[in-house]
C-alpha cells in the first residue's frame, strides 16, 4: 500500500507561482509513475502532468504545457509540480496519484492509477 500526501496548495494571484509537493510512503514504492490531476467544481477530473520513475520522461496536458513543470526526487519519495503563470482557470483541487510504471495502460487517465492523495486546493484569483 502506498500513501500519498499533497501539500503546497493555497491562494495566489493570477500570474503568480505555486509549488505543490506529494510525499509518498508505505510498504512498497518501486517503479511507480507519478501523476497530477485536478478537478474543478462542475468539471471532470483532468490530467495535468505525469513523470516516470527515472524522471527522464514527462507528460503534460496542453492546457499547462510551458507553464507547469513536474519533477521528482526518488531519494525523498517526493514528486513536485511547479506552477508558473497561473490563471484563474487553474483553480481546482489538485490530486497526486501513483501507478505501476510497467503495467501498461495510460498515464493520462485516472482509471489507470492505483493510489491517490486526498487533494490540495489551489485557488487563483483575478
Amino acid at each position: 500500500q502506498v500513501q500519498l500526501v499533497e501539500s503546497g496548495g493555497g491562494l495566489v494571484q493570477a500570474g503568480g507561482s505555486l509549488r505543490l509537493s506529494c510525499a509518498a510512503s508505505g510498504r512498497t514504492f518501486s517503479s511507480y509513475a507519478m501523476g497530477w490531476f485536478r478537478q474543478a467544481p462542475g468539471k471532470e477530473r483532468e490530467f495535468v502532468a505525469a513523470i516516470r520513475w527515472s524522471g527522464g520522461s514527462t507528460y503534460y496536458a496542453d492546457s499547462v504545457k510551458g507553464r507547469f513543470t513536474i519533477s521528482r526526487d526518488n531519494a525523498k519519495n517526493t514528486v513536485y509540480l511547479q506552477m508558473n503563470s497561473l490563471k484563474p482557470e487553474d483553480t481546482a483541487v489538485y490530486y497526486c496519484a501513483a501507478r505501476d510504471e510497467n503495467k501498461g495502460g495510460s498515464y493520462y487517465y485516472p482509471v489507470w492509477y492505483d493510489y491517490w492523495g486526498q487533494g490540495t486546493q489551489v485557488t487563483v484569483s483575478s
